[in-house]
């Protein structure tokens, strides 16, 4: 089984006869295959099927016997996995993984089909899990395989990959193509459908003969105690079914299988193994796991392609290429079908020239890049990303054996309609509606549990009811809801003792903070409790300020979220409101004496407080007050006192000017007792940086008090010679944080000088930035197009369109009219004759179409109107009566 052999999972061969015993003295037929090979899986079944055997065993752990059956469910997908776990410790875990493609799997479902008993005979799971939590060198190798490289006199290339020995006996530098050649692309049924695992067994017989003297270290150790079982296993099977045993394993064990060995000796290097309880189940696996050389994968480069090898009947290469480019035409790429043919045809010629029987994945990977992808690399990575690899995930049947965790999940997944996908992909969540509100809940609580299907991402939403997330299920999440099924028996029952369990063991007061922030966003009510018990302790005995200000903001978080979840948030604003006076009281002593990182530390845990007091201040909490004020008073006196780091002092003065609550011109003065000569050029400049720096929108607050922007300039230009190299870094972190716009903007200020920002902020004017009086003639400019758009001028007002000129024969508001005098919207002109509303009105006459025209013979529509000469068209207009458009008017003369 792939995940078990040393080998790696790639080699595998042996022999055997066409009566189902392997020779004439009774022999089994062992087929040594290499796992996940679509050739190997076609000479397995084409071998099966000639040989006829009683019982076809297959390398994999015993324990698994009984989900042998499942196999064959109309529910089952590979790829697919073995699962084992130690009952009292889950994350102890092994794969063994199969797809369609896996010799063992054609083995299983040819037994299966035709009623013959099939079982595993490799080391039983129990030991297995047992050997490796002994051995310090299989940490973490969760394939059952041993670790390479350990002692004996054999070449460790002959170890780690007999593969690459027999592909450059055989005069091949590339070991994955000489074995596409010789197995993978060798048809079934084509001469001695068991010549391939002869020649296979003698060829690993010969590499193991190399490694005869060293069967004495770790590796070979335990590969040796896997071969005795599987010698005990075929005994057994031969004496119990009369019509031959065939046995299905890795090609490297085939020579040990082979061996006479004595059946004590067998037994003796089992006797005293150690074991521990062990489950197993069926899980879904994917191709790209598969892919994956390490961890739980198998090291196979392409199971997509393998996939495809083994699916196509005939004419595999044409078939990869047409849906190759079906893949690129959904991502508009311009294939067509001469594309394909010529394809096809340059990875035929690709095989003849490199002396291949049939075009492989290199052949068709160079047609595809030089043919449809127009030699680019960038869609020939999607292809291999989409195709050679894939995103193929299999299903298990729901009968499956699983842990109730599991099945709980399964049952919850299915209600919510939330189906685990290989592929990433983002989900939107809108919390007002109930459906996606439970969504919401499964996933933080899975989250709490450790198990990662989904992380939450930043939404494209700035509202609180609504969340984006990222899922992906992977392979390993069914360890780790095995792992967390010690918690409970349901998603909700395990999450709430795991959060209570996590609230105990918190270090600190953060910690127990945000855990109360996801235990809202899980919505866990018995286990809040506790939590904000054990919240209000830490609170009670902590009494760094820092620790406190870094709490407040998830619990602030964790309320708004209880808004919208409809949770009760009473007790945790009580204990946020608690957190916010104690951090009052606190923040300006802890402001004294800070070095320049502690300082820089302390801004962020002003600006945090600063943004969860105001979140705050909404939340009932009457025993407190109002906080908000409470916050503006300690912001005063940081504001004022010498002792506080100037960053620190800067961004008090900042905040407070942004809520109102300081006057631009009291701002002023701060800013210029803070840069005058008395102060020292660093000290300023942390100052600056407190007020203007960071993403505080200072850079747009320069631009709009070009006084403030004054006082730095003036300051920044007495700067002494000396110290100017010393505050140099500090003010380019300051501004390099701004916008591109905003710098370009302050450069072109400070580029005018002082006089010239000065005519450009009038003194004395209520805004900043703003002139002393309104601009009447710029505001009159746009009466037209308001007049227009609210409806007020139907017959187009100024005059658009002339009649004998689509666009006006003399300017926008043309003299005869919006529609001229012989169009469709009137016979003389549609708004008057001389001006654009008409003489009397915009709307004149007995009816809206006469007879003889059908907008009206004199204008649009006569009698009472709603724009006469005395409003519509006044003769103080800005379009006026007697000269629709003047030279010097907004709208333009010559439109």
């Amino acid at each position: 089984m792939a995940g078990t052999d040393r080998a790696g999972g790639r080699l595998s061969g042996a022999s055997g006869g066409p009566d189902g015993t392997g020779g004439p003295e009774g022999r089994p037929l062992l087929l040594g295959v290499r796992h996940h090979g679509p050739g190997s899986a076609r000479a397995v079944r084409a071998a099966l099927e000639a040989a006829r055997p009683g019982v076809v065993l297959v390398e994999g752990p015993p324990e698994a016997d009984a989900l042998i059956p499942l196999a064959a469910h109309e529910d089952m997908r590979p790829p697919v996995a073995l699962l084992a776990h130690a009952v009292d410790e889950p994350g102890r875990s092994a794969f063994w993984p199969l797809a369609e493609f896996s010799p063992e799997w054609a083995a299983l479902r040819w037994a299966l089909e035709h009623d013959v008993p099939a079982r595993f005979i490799d080391l039983p799971a129990a030991h297995t899990l047992a050997l490796r939590a002994a051995d310090e060198d299989a940490k973490g190798r969760a394939d059952g395989r041993n670790p390479q490289g350990e002692s004996g006199s054999a070449p460790p290339d002959v170890r780690d990959d007999p593969l690459a020995v027999l592909a450059a006996a055989a005069g091949h530098d590339d070991p994955e193509r000489w074995w596409e050649d010789v197995i993978e692309h060798r048809g079934a049924g084509r001469g001695d459908v068991f010549a391939p695992f002869t020649a296979l067994e003698e060829a690993m017989a010969a590499l193991r003969e190399t490694e005869a003297d060293g069967e004495e270290g770790g590796a070979l150790d335990r590969d040796l105690v896997r071969e005795a079982h599987m010698r005990l296993q075929v005994r057994a099977a031969r004496r119990e079914f009369d019509r031959g045993v065939a046995v299905v394993c890795g090609a490297w064990h085939v020579p040990a299988l082979r061996r006479k060995a004595a059946v004590a000796a067998d037994r003796a290097l089992l006797k005293g193994l150690p074991r521990t309880k062990v489950d197993m189940t069926w899980v879904p696996w994917t191709h790209r796991r598969l892919s994956r050389a390490g961890g739980y994968g198998a090291g196979i480069e392409s199971p997509g392609w393998y996939g495809h090898l083994f699916a196509a009947a005939d004419r595999p290469v044409e078939r990869w290429l047409t849906r190759v480019a079906g893949l690129l035409r959904e991502e508009d790429r311009v294939v067509s079908p001469a594309h394909v043919i010529e394809a096809a045809r340059l990875a035929e010629a690709l095989a003849v020239l490199r002396g291949r029987p049939l075009p492989g994945l290199s052949e068709t990977t160079d047609a595809v890049r030089a043919v449809l992808c127009d030699g680019s690399d960038v869609p020939l990575a999607l292809v291999h990303d989409r195709l050679v690899v894939g995103d193929v995930l299999g299903e298990v049947p729901a009968g499956a054996p699983a842990v109730p965790l599991q099945r709980d999940l399964t049952r919850t997944q299915r209600r919510l309609r939330l189906k685990p996908e290989a592929p990433e992909r983002e989900l939107e969540l809108d919390l007002r509606k109930e459906t996606d509100a439970a969504r919401s809940r499964l996933l933080h609580r899975l989250r709490l549990l450790g198990v990662g299907w989904g992380e939450p991402v930043a939404s494209r939403s700035t509202g609180t009811f609504r969340e984006t997330w990222r899922l992906r299920w992977e392979p390993e999440l069914s360890v780790r809801v095995a792992e967390a099924g010690v918690w409970g028996t349901t998603v909700l029952s395990a999450a709430t003792a795991r959060a209570e369990a996590d609230a105990v063991t918190a270090q600190g007061l953060a910690e127990v903070t945000a855990l109360a922030e996801r235990c809202l966003l899980a919505e866990l009510p018995d286990a809040l409790s506790p939590v904000m018990r054990i919240l209000a302790d830490r609170a009670a005995l902590d009494t760094d300020v820092g620790h406190l200000a870094e709490a407040l903001p998830a619990l602030v978080r964790a309320l708004r979220y209880g808004d919208v979840r409809g949770t009760d948030t009473g007790a945790l604003a009580e204990v946020a409101a608690g957190l916010a006076e104690r951090v009052f009281v606190g923040l300006p002593a802890a402001c004294a004496a800070l070095d320049t990182d502690a300082a820089e530390e302390m801004r962020r845990h002003v600006d945090a407080v600063h943004t969860a007091v105001g979140l705050l201040g909404d939340a009932p909490t009457p025993r407190h007050g109002d906080l908000r004020s409470r916050w503006r008073a300690v912001l005063r006196t940081l504001s004022a006192r010498d002792t506080v780091p100037g960053v620190v002092r800067g961004r008090a003065v900042r905040l407070l000017l942004d809520d109102g609550e300081l006057a631009p011109d009291e701002a002023g003065r701060l800013m210029g007792l803070a840069l005058s000569p008395g102060t020292p050029p660093a000290d300023a400049a942390a100052w600056i940086e407190g007020f203007v720096g960071g993403g505080s929108g200072g850079g747009m607050l320069l631009l709009h008090d070009e006084r403030l922007l004054a006082l730095i300039d003036a300051w920044l230009t007495g700067v002494p010679a000396d110290a100017f190299t010393n505050v140099l870094p500090l003010l380019r972190r300051t501004f390099s944080a701004y916008e591109p716009g905003v710098r370009r903007s302050l450069g072109e200020l400070v580029g005018r000088g002082p006089a010239a920002r000065g005519s450009v902020t009038a003194a004395g004017s209520g805004i900043p930035g703003f002139a002393a009086v309104l601009d009447t003639a710029r505001a009159d400019a746009v009466l037209p197009v308001v007049r227009l758009l609210l409806g007020r001028d139907p017959a187009g007002g100024d005059g658009s369109a002339r009649g004998d000129d689509p666009a006006g024969n003399e300017d926008a508001a043309g003299g005869d009219g919006s529609a001229g005098n012989e169009d469709s919207a009137g016979g003389d002109d549609s708004a008057g004759s001389d001006g654009s509303a008409g003489n009397e009105d915009s709307a004149r006459g007995e009816d809206s179409a006469r007879g003889d025209d059908p907008a009206g013979k004199e204008d649009s529509a006569r009698g009472a109107d709603s724009a006469r000469n005395e409003d519509a068209a006044r003769s103080d207009d800005p379009v006026r009566n007697d000269e629709p458009a003047r030279d010097d008017d907004p709208v333009g003369v010559e439109t």
